[in-house]
């Protein structure tokens, strides 16, 4: 149907567009970023602003229905049968307030839309790696950011939350209001966000990049980065991933078939502090790349390169207390070169601003963890929903130094609606406040295509 036409769908009228199964237009607006599953709802409402969000939500609670939210599918947890569909992503407005530095962002906003809107008035916001991810959706988990050791999860620098809950009520919400830190943190768990306001800090560039080490110094290289990252300041954040790149025509040809180890890097700092910080990793041998620089803010994704293409994915995770040498050793042990479980193994390392408490009752927990390990897998064709194999494996490997599971980082069905994990996101008196409150705002449970938090008994 045409962007631009006032539809009326069973007493409700829409600005944006409306699509039923297998009419024009229905699979592109469900397709997302995340291609091993779907969103197959009976009714998709792409939403043209925060007032086609409200009737839809009120249409859905007439009709007894569930609603899922999507603006660009990064992080689909469980698919929607049925049920509607609201689609965010033409909800795309940014407003900048240089003075206050703040930002309001529709729901459908991109990171990268974002940090190129920010760095025009010599600011940035606290987005993560990839550029192509919704903002909201990034900052409802959490947000793990670039500089996160610095300056701490994105959803502790929200100003403002504009929200539309299942009774189709559209609210302001700000830090004292109940629902305000239950938001955030949560996952889209008690209603639909239409915008948020947002912090931007200043910063303009960034010292970083990759350091990749290829197979004989894979080992050395992560041992190195474990012991260095207890050395340096809070204005560096890094992480460490470990894969064995596919032999296939994508890949450049001194990478394929071979196993690395990568270390990205972003420091706030001049290039030259930033060039001694990382002489100690430097020192473990020749790199396969090396393109550590100061940069723009603007080409910060240049520093994790996270693949831009749509694809089938899924992840578990574990937050760790501490990363002793036994723990890495189990890890590369079971998912380097003669492993038994083939998977990018992503290690980030916490602390500093992230171990601070919140202090408007964020939904992010577990702040004294020490780092987060993260296992990306693909998805065996035709795969059910349950947990896979590989998964439970990780998990037991790492269970000694276990404190928890970040939902953030939890990708594919089964892991999404695994109810031991998504309790285990949380200490119990957050969860207990949170179901809590869902039996409060959403007793029917309407939201639960995500990490969902059940209404209280």
């Amino acid at each position: 149907m045409a962007d631009n036409a006032t539809q009326t769908t069973d007493f409700a009228v829409f600005t944006g567009p409306v699509f039923r199964s297998g009419e024009p237009g229905y699979e592109a607006e469900i397709a997302g970023f995340q291609t091993a599953y779907t969103h197959r709802p009976a009714l998709v409402v792409a939403a043209a602003h925060a007032e086609d969000v409200r009737a839809a939500v009120e249409y859905a609670a007439r009709q007894g229905l569930p609603v899922a939210v999507q603006a660009t599918g990064h992080g689909l947890s469980v698919a929607a049968e049925d049920g509607v569909l609201i689609s965010t992503a033409r909800m795309t407005d940014i407003r900048i307030d240089s003075g206050a530095r703040t930002a309001r962002v529709g729901a459908g906003v991109r990171a990268g839309a974002l940090v190129e809107a920010a760095a025009r008035f010599g600011l940035a916001p606290l987005n993560g790696s990839s550029p192509s991810v919704g903002v909201v959706g990034y900052t409802l988990g959490g947000g793990l950011g670039l500089l996160a050791r610095e300056f701490g999860y994105a959803a502790d620098h929200v100003r403002a939350i504009e929200l539309v809950t299942a009774d189709g009520r559209m609210r302001t919400l700000r830090p004292g209001d109940e629902l305000f830190g239950a938001v955030l943190g949560s996952g889209g768990n008690f209603g639909v966000v239409t915008a948020l306001e947002l912090d931007l800090v200043p910063v303009r560039t960034v010292y970083g990049g990759q350091l990749v080490f290829d197979e004989p110094l894979a080992g050395p290289a992560l041992e190195a980065w474990r012991r260095w990252t207890a050395t340096v300041p809070e204005q560096l954040t890094s992480t460490v991933a470990t894969l064995t790149y596919p032999d296939i025509p994508q890949v450049p040809d001194a990478l394929r078939g071979r196993y690395v180890a990568s270390i990205r890097v972003a420091f706030d700092g001049t290039a030259e502090e930033g060039e001694r910080l990382v002489a100690p990793l430097r020192a473990v041998g020749a790199r396969l790349r090396d393109d550590l620089r100061d940069m723009p803010y603007t080409e910060s994704h240049t520093i994790h390169s996270d693949p831009d293409h749509p694809h089938a994915y899924a992840a578990t995770n574990a937050v760790l207390g501490e990363l002793t040498g036994d723990a890495l050793a189990a890890l590369a042990a079971a998912t380097g070169p003669g492993g038994s479980i083939p998977a990018v193994v992503d290690i980030r390392h916490l602390g500093g601003a992230l171990g601070r408490p919140s202090q408007a009752g964020v939904a992010v927990d577990r702040r004294d963890a020490a780092y987060v390990v993260r296992v990306i897998t693909m998805p065996a064709p035709g795969a059910g929903p349950g947990v896979p194999a590989e998964h439970r494996a990780v998990r037991e490997v790492l269970a000694p130094w276990t404190i928890g599971h970040s939902l953030a980082f939890l990708y594919g069905a089964g892991d999404g609606a695994d109810d031991a994990q998504t309790r285990a996101g949380y200490a119990p008196d957050t969860y207990a406040r949170l179901a809590a409150l869902k039996s409060k705002y959403d007793p029917h449970n309407m939201f639960r295509f995500n990490r969902n938090i059940r209404p209280a008994a």
